[in-house]
């Protein structure tokens, strides 16, 4: 009996079509490539704009600031590089420094020398000016002595030039100077000056001696070391016929490059200004005390 042949199953057929893995692997990769080029160019717009508002927002912000914080803005930036770019053990600069405050020393007491009056000594602070001013009214009886102080003198000064902006704004670059470019304060920054003379510890200088000046009708002598050696302030803009009561300050550039100051202290202060400083000078007796009282009783 013949056996049955037992049929084998048949496997299904290989697909011929299939497409090749590497043309596969291609495909995907450009597609990868295609999509990470589009997250670059998202990303770089999107830093744009970011950068873009930020920058936006930082110039709202300038813009929103008042004259005063600007400039004690860019003044923190200028102390900031003069920190950074003083030399430490400057040994030649230390002994220059000292040899200027001797010689301003020397030059200014000649002076008081002759004119028969001594220096009293004024807090180094901002307030100096306005301290050593107060001191003098006080000396010649414009000022009781309740009022002598400097808040007394600075609100004076802040109200004579808040009232007389045409003679001061000339003299006060504003405070947009970042460009390099000099301009006249606009209102709004005099008003904002004005403001820090009045209610800071802002150093005073020439503008504000003039307005004190002005203010209290008296003038303000200031003697320096150098040419000239008194600088006269006179309510008129001319010198007074005769001799008139003279309130008489001293104005120091190095005052505070004597003793024992720190040395790299002593050049950046030098470099950033900070050695100005104004002091009262004073009839040198009693006698001449009582003698400056009396005249100034005395009607004229």
């Amino acid at each position: 009996m013949a056996k049955k042949s037992k049929s084998k199953k048949s496997s299904p057929p290989a697909l011929d079509e299939a497409p090749p893995a590497i043309e596969d692997d291609e495909l995907v990769d450009d597609l990868f490539a295609q999509l990470d080029a589009r997250d670059e160019a998202a990303k770089q717009e999107s830093s744009q704009l970011l950068h873009e508002m930020q920058t936006a927002e930082v110039h709202e912000i300038e813009a929103k600031q008042d004259s005063k914080a600007r400039f004690k803005a860019r003044q923190a930036r200028k102390a900031a590089v003069l920190a950074e770019t003083f030399s430490a053990g400057d040994a030649d600069a230390d002994a220059r420094l000292e040899k200027e405050a001797k010689d301003e020393e020397r030059d200014i007491n000649r002076v008081c020398d002759d004119l028969n009056v001594k220096i009293h000594e004024i807090n180094p602070d901002g307030h100096c000016l306005f301290s050593a001013v107060a001191d003098q009214l006080q000396l010649l009886s414009i000022l009781p002595s309740a009022q002598a102080t400097y808040a007394i003198t600075r609100a004076t000064a802040a109200a004579y030039m808040y009232s007389h902006p045409d003679d001061f704004i000339p003299f006060l670059p504003s405070a947009h100077d970042d460009g390099g470019e000099t301009a006249f304060m606009s209102p709004q920054e005099f008003k904002g000056y004005c403001a820090s003379i009045r209610d800071t510890a802002v150093w005073g200088g020439e503008p504000e001696i003039l307005a004190l000046c002005r203010a209290y009708n008296i003038p303000i002598h200031v003697v320096q070391g150098g040419r000239p050696p008194i600088v006269e302030h006179n309510p008129s803009g001319a010198n007074p016929p005769g001799k008139e009561r003279v309130v008489r300050i001293s104005y120091h550039r190095r005052m505070y490059g004597l003793g024992e100051v720190n040395a790299p202290l002593l050049q950046f202060r030098a470099k950033s200004h900070l050695l100005q400083h104004y002091n009262s000078l004073r009839p040198r007796s009693v006698r001449a005390q009582i003698g400056q009282a009396i005249s100034n009783i005395l009607p004229s």
